[in-house]
């Protein structure tokens, strides 16, 4: 159901970025722009669904934003895609903050998800895809 290969998380890998309310990337760590297949430069600016791999349900979408804009911290597993088109499975945590300033963001931080964790998102999201007519 994927196009590309999957590209597997080391164990200590720690992907980090920071993006705006509205999903507007300010910061990607070194980490997150090497999986992605990305340089910062290219990433700054860009809505983070520059990685949003095409399987990943709507509802899935829809319980993050819901979540963070209300004030919640956010957890679940995200397919996303790289660059080249292969894509990589994250457990991401979404933490909403304001800055100094006074300006609203998002902080997400993500790990390597087990197998078994994979297989369960997997299976939930083939079935909300189908759901959603995909």
């Amino acid at each position: 159901m994927s196009a590309g290969k999957e590209i597997v998380l080391d164990k200590s890998a720690f992907l980090v970025s920071e993006t705006d309310e509205k999903g507007i990337i300010r910061f990607a760590n070194d980490t997150f722009c090497k999986i992605a297949g990305y340089k910062l430069e290219e990433l700054v600016g860009q809505p983070h669904s520059i990685v949003r791999n095409k399987y990943m349900p709507k509802k899935a979408f829809k319980s993050l934003w819901d979540t963070v804009q209300s004030g919640e911290i956010w957890t679940g597993y995200v397919k996303n895609a790289t660059k080249s088109g292969d894509f990589y499975w994250v457990y991401a945590t979404v933490f909403p903050f304001k800055s100094c300033d006074g300006s609203k963001g998002y902080l997400s931080c993500r790990r390597k998800p087990s197998e078994k964790e994979i297989e369960e998102a997997e299976e939930l999201y083939t079935i909300w895809n189908k759901e959603e007519g995909k």
